[in-house]
């Protein structure tokens, strides 16, 4: 349908440049005519011009009209025809909203069943929380503190997610096309340490460090997204213990590319 719409947009798009020159072409046969015909009324008026000038210059004015009455059939079809191709598009962009709306919603319910299985198997932790259409880690689940090393425990967790995404995503259709991203979130304290010159590398780090312990663990790397945002989408506005450790996160966004 995506192919579909643009062709008719192109094609409408050319259709509208020819009906522009046409439309430029009209005007100056108009203009023409108007010349022609001033002339042959001052001829005809003067009385000194022979009959044959006068007849040239009808015959002119009566050959322009012809072609200019094509022209006007011809841009009045183009134009039946443009309003055709509109309605085309139209229709062709409401039934792919309608297909995209519908993928989305499917999306939309292998995510929860994600989530939830998901809950089941990490059970009710304060530290391990759904928001919205994300799953979100405090990062002291997974990795020490300033360090983008999975600890023990933190590959446990991940080996719990990866076997409930490969489980999940066996169910998936093939047309939707899935993707887990992994985002990094530090909080608003600055690091620099030669591995992190700042929290930009440690968020992304810890992002990658997360999607390359998934490919580990068989889920396809095709499947999966990383990327760090540092401190600058904080969760949290306040500047307590815990509205910094409520920054410090990694989040699993369910999505379609």
């Amino acid at each position: 349908l995506n192919r579909r719409v643009a062709e008719l947009n192109q094609m409408l798009g050319r259709e509208h440049e020819a009906e522009a020159a046409q439309k430029t072409k009209i005007d100056s046969i108009n203009a023409l005519v108007n010349s022609i015909t001033a002339e042959r009324d001052a001829a005809q008026q003067s009385g000194n011009a022979a009959a044959g000038q006068v007849q040239a210059l009808s015959q002119q004015i009566a050959d322009l009209t012809a072609e200019l009455q094509k022209l006007n059939d011809s841009l009045g079809q183009a134009n039946a025809k443009a309003v055709e191709q509109t309605t085309t598009i139209a229709e062709l962009t409401q039934k792919l909203n309608l297909a995209l709306a519908a993928k989305v919603g499917e999306l939309a319910r292998y995510r929860s069943e994600f989530f939830g299985r998901l809950r089941e198997v990490l059970g009710n932790r304060t530290d391990i929380r759904i928001v919205g259409d994300r799953f979100v880690f405090q990062s002291e689940v997974l990795f020490p503190t300033g360090s983008a090393t999975l600890e023990d425990s933190g590959k446990e967790t991940l080996a719990k997610l990866a076997h409930t995404l490969n489980d999940i995503s066996k169910t998936i259709p093939p047309n939707i096309n899935w993707v887990l991203r992994v985002d990094g979130h530090t909080d608003k304290r600055p690091i620099h340490t030669a591995e992190f010159p700042s929290n930009w590398e440690l968020s992304t780090k810890r992002a990658t460090a997360v999607l390359e312990y998934l490919v580990d663990q068989g889920v396809p790397a095709s499947r999966l997204a990383a990327a760090g945002f540092a401190e600058y989408q904080p969760v949290d506005t306040g500047t307590g213990d815990d509205a910094l450790a409520h920054n410090r996160r990694i989040e699993l966004k369910f999505d379609q590319r």
